[in-house]
């Protein structure tokens, strides 16, 4: 008989988060993992930084060389409703993942709870069917301001999970441009990419195509729906976005498959949810003329080496 191809059903969920609120936010999440899961989905994927906020507009009062103390205090508000790894949040999240019986991708504000218990990352966290939090992925280069709320992360957060419904792993956002990362992704046989992001520019749709091309894979693109009323009234540093769009974020989340043709989306200019029908027999059917990292590398003329080991700033040593 040999390989049966199987058909997975997958949602992508364009939502707002109640930004800058954890809680709302979880509760919010777990409703929508509930409405997923009654459409017999198999795996469904929300946005990058969906828990508490991606804090689109706001600059954290600083510029080169000065800080205010009124920046300070908004940091200290997105700490606060960030999540830590594990925790209640993570315990909630996995439970609906269960309830639904989905695997569930979702992207958070991770809140170091190891080292210095201060650093924030943008992270996309992985839970199984029965609730099970699996791993997650820190991205490696966070963006132009981005870089001064959130940390970098390492080699060590970089998984592909074999599962039930293929090979599940991704890369957040601006990430996707970086050609090494994505051979990362097709070096470990990524099958269902997710590309969670915050652009909403119609050129990021070139980028989705270009990766289910290129990794002859499925490609699940997500983003958020933001407006400016939808930030809290309370929120410092609001001025900040006094001369930009009422719509702060657009979407344009996306379904390609692995011939880059469009199967959902994109979606622009309101919540929504996306779902699409995965033969994963199309990846077989890519891989008879473009395999990347199989028939159609030159590993005598390019190799990449990728590092794994999780660097700590502190490392103790006890002499015998």
């Amino acid at each position: 008989m040999g390989e049966e191809f199987q058909t997975v059903k997958v949602a992508v969920v364009q939502a707002s988060p109640v930004l800058f609120d954890r809680e709302a936010t979880i509760e919010k999440t777990c409703r929508l993992i509930r409405e997923v899961g009654d459409q017999g989905v198999n795996l469904v994927l929300f946005p990058e930084a969906f828990i508490p906020a991606y804090p689109r507009g706001l600059g954290f009062g600083a510029v080169v060389g000065s800080r205010s103390a009124a920046g300070r205090r908004t940091f200290e508000r997105y700490w606060a409703n960030a999540v830590q790894v594990p925790s209640p949040a993570t315990e909630a999240l996995g439970k609906a993942a269960r309830e639904a019986g989905v695997y569930l991708a979702i992207g958070i504000i991770e809140r170091d709870s190891r080292f210095s218990q201060g650093t924030l990352y943008c992270t996309l966290l992985y839970f199984s069917p029965n609730g099970e939090l699996l791993g997650k992925h820190r991205k490696l280069k966070p963006t132009a301001s981005e870089r001064l709320i959130w940390g970098e992360g390492d080699g060590s957060t970089m998984p592909v999970f074999e599962t039930t419904i293929g090979r599940i792993g991704g890369l957040i956002c601006w990430e996707n441009y970086m050609p090494l990362a994505r051979m990362a992704m097709y070096g470990k046989g990524v099958e269902i990419y997710l590309a969670p992001t915050a652009d909403h520019r119609e050129t990021w749709q070139s980028t989705l195509r270009h990766i289910a091309c290129e990794g002859r894979c499925f490609v699940l693109g997500c983003n958020q729906f933001v407006t400016k009323d939808m930030y809290p009234a309370d929120l410092e540093g609001l001025d900040d976005l006094n001369e930009l769009t009422e719509i702060m974020c657009r979407g344009g989340s996306a379904i390609i498959s692995p011939f880059g043709e469009v199967l959902a989306g994109p979606l622009y200019d309101q919540e929504g949810i996306l779902f699409a029908d995965l033969d994963l027999a199309e990846i077989a059917r890519g891989k008879f003329d473009f395999d990347v990292a199989g028939h159609y590398a030159r590993p005598d003329v390019f190799q990449l080496v990728v590092n794994e080991r999780p660097f700590h700033p502190v490392v103790t040593k006890n002499d015998e």
